[in-house]
């Protein structure tokens, strides 16, 4: 028996209409950006919705530290079954505004920062 439906995943950020921007670039879907302090994008497909809430004094995480400021969470996202598939990926979340943090081809993923800090994944997939 569940408690509760799990709705989304807020991010703090210094700017939430543009950190919504840069998500729709990545993941799709229209941010909802009545009001200035908080942002939700309804990514497609019917998964939980990404939430941006203005934090005053916000200080990014700093990737991969565990002493301070540390990640507390990241977001992962599919980005194909091969690396070609990959590589165009990356190239587009940084022209975005991502910041590349770790690339490693021995891996199936590379890890990148938002324009706020927070640390994302690109993931290589096995085909089904």
């Amino acid at each position: 028996m569940t408690v509760a439906r799990f709705r989304s995943v807020v991010l703090d950020c210094p700017d939430p209409r543009a950190l919504a921007r840069f998500y729709a670039g990545v993941a799709g879907g229209v941010p909802e950006d009545d009001d200035p302090d908080w942002v939700v994008l309804q990514v497609p497909g019917g998964g939980p919705r990404l939430s941006f809430q203005r934090a005053p004094g916000y200080a990014p995480p700093e990737w991969p530290r565990a002493d301070r400021n540390s990640q507390q969470f990241h977001l992962d996202f599919d980005a194909g079954t091969t690396w070609e598939e990959v590589e165009e990926a990356e190239k587009k979340v940084l022209a975005l505004g991502a910041r590349a943090l770790h690339a490693d081809d021995k891996q199936d993923f590379r890890v990148y920062a938002d324009p706020a800090g927070h640390p994302f994944c690109l993931c290589r997939i096995d085909p089904i």
